[in-house]
């Protein structure tokens, strides 16, 4: 089964093109023939060549896959922070590529949250500031968004830990702040890139089970570039990237998942 099969077939809105057109179609990212290259050093390095990629509304999906098999590469693409040298990539069956700046801006600002390895919070602000600040730039009332981040902050277990800034606080502290952040206006879309990657095994677990708990519960989509097996457990299916192309999609129930290692059954 090809990569297009195993996510599934859908159309464009305008009704041509693909086969078997469905104006009512439940996928919220689909990433078509999705090519991207840089140029280093004058030699030309392709990170992702033609990949297909379709994720259903309110699914949890790993893109697993070594260090430069173009996990990173196909985030930017879905996350409107990179444009790819030749496909598309539509969210809600928007072309983003045809967005302007103002558009896309908007875009990243509602659509889609974002979850870094390296937490990339503000270090002089403390955990409100933090998670208010996304919330600020979508011209939110600020004493609304206060109340809003408290009550996040609350959700991801940091009740206590409101007005702390980042060097207060431990690694798995910091990414749930990150966590909070991303939720901040109620995005379809969660984008967690590595998340457990700068944590230990126990409070890489506490997160993996927080954005699943939040997938479950709140019904986000969750898309996540990981190393750690433990994400597959929570995962509904499995991407398996390898030199900038989609090898295979696996579903949770497929895999045979051990300490360190997961195989297909």
């Amino acid at each position: 089964m090809s990569g297009e099969e195993a996510a599934g077939t859908v159309v464009s809105p305008g009704g041509e093109g693909e086969a078997g057109v469905d104006l009512l179609a439940t996928h919220i990212v689909r990433a078509i023939g999705v090519r991207k290259i840089f140029t280093m050093g004058g030699e030309k390095v392709h990170a992702l060549k033609g990949v297909d990629f379709k994720v259903e509304r309110g699914e949890y999906v790993a893109i697993m896959g070594p260090s430069g098999s173009g996990k990173s590469t196909l985030f930017n693409m879905i996350g409107g922070l990179d444009k790819p040298n030749a496909g598309k990539v539509f969210i809600d069956e928007v072309d983003i590529a045809a967005l302007n700046m103002y558009e896309l801006a908007w875009l990243r600002c509602h659509k889609i949250g974002y979850i870094f390895q390296t937490f990339n919070l503000i270090p002089v602000a403390t955990a409100l500031d933090n998670v208010m600040l996304p919330m600020l730039f979508a011209d939110m009332v600020q004493a609304e968004a206060q109340d809003k981040a408290v009550e996040l902050l609350r959700k991801v277990g940091l009740g206590d830990r409101v007005f702390h800034k980042p060097v207060q606080m431990s690694g798995g502290q910091q990414q749930r702040v990150a966590v909070a952040r991303a939720l901040a206006n109620n995005p379809a879309i969660v984008l967690a890139d590595e998340p457990t990657g700068n944590l230990d095994s126990t409070t890489g677990r506490q997160i993996i089970d927080l954005l699943r708990e939040i997938n479950e519960s709140e019904g986000v989509t969750v898309i996540t570039a990981t190393h750690d097996h433990k994400m597959l457990a929570v995962s509904d299916r499995i991407a398996w990237l390898t030199d900038g192309a989609i090898e295979r999609y696996v579903s949770r129930d497929a895999l045979d998942i051990q300490e360190g290692r997961a195989d297909a059954r």
